[in-house]
């Protein structure tokens, strides 16, 4: 019988530090292959498309986009056999025990990872994606919603670093290669890409409604119709933001809310 081809996995982890020293522990696995690194969750889930890993090392705790964010922000589509990654947490713990392949605790041990690497090949060279998806979905239904309370986006200027927290963020529209977060009655510049901000800020009840253009659903006070389906969605503050119509859709179920 044929030795099967190692298993792809991807480490998600914003630590540097924790990344390396769990790519050199999994290196010493002839089931595994490291298909790939993520420092964050929005390049996790870039990187969960991009390479459809069979296995993913998920840090839970990440700035931004969290662990359940990236699982969220990837459901329907690719879904890997999960190993969750954490510091503390004991409720979270209890949820992963049922649901999840497994969960390792920092600092991860040489013997715990033994554990969850066999736990995680055998479900992976067994279940089917549907049966791992319908895990995860069950793994989401028990844990809360990712809160935009207390998030932040660290954004670079001249004096340094600035957190804007991202329940003060109103919509987000691009300026060139850079976007601009409007942030009450002020905007500050963020060079990050319009589809990279559309997934890092998913989770947190924002909407994508123009390829130059992502709102928060909570800062809508109304949407006009225009012609041939577009829509103006009209802010809080009085802010008139024309979508597009490749994202009529998003916009019908802001109306349908």
């Amino acid at each position: 019988m044929a030795t099967p081809a190692p298993l792809r996995t991807l480490i998600v982890d914003d630590e540097a530090l924790a990344r390396r020293r769990l790519a050199a522990m999994l290196a010493e696995f002839n089931d595994l292959t490291i298909v790939g690194e993520a420092d964050a969750g929005s390049t996790a889930v870039e990187a969960i498309a991009r390479e459809r890993p069979d296995i993913v090392f998920l840090d839970v705790q990440m700035p931004g986009l969290d662990g359940f964010g990236v699982l969220r922000c990837t459901a329907g589509a690719h879904r890997p056999v999960v190993i969750f990654v954490t510091a503390h947490d004991a409720h979270a713990i209890r949820a992963f025990e049922v649901h999840a392949a497994d969960y390792l605790l920092k600092p991860v041990t040489t013997v715990r990872l033994k554990e969850a690497v066999r736990r995680a090949v055998e479900r992976a060279r067994s279940v089917t994606q549907k049966e791992e998806a319908r895990g995860l979905e069950g793994l989401l239904s028990e844990m809360p919603a990712t809160p935009v309370e207390g998030a932040r986006i660290p954004v670079r200027g001249d004096g340094g670093v600035d957190l804007v927290n991202v329940a003060d963020i109103t919509w987000v529209e691009a300026d060139g290669d850079l976007a601009r977060l409007h942030v009450g009655a002020k905007a500050v510049t963020l060079r990050e890409t319009m589809s990279a901000l559309e997934i890092r800020l998913a989770p947190f009840r924002f909407v994508r409604v123009h390829r130059s253009a992502i709102i928060s659903t909570d800062a809508v006070r109304s949407v006009e119709s225009i012609e041939k389906g577009n829509y103006f969605v009209v802010l809080r503050d009085g802010t008139r933001v024309r979508s597009g119509r490749r994202y009529r859709e998003q916009v019908q179920r802001l109306i349908r809310r």
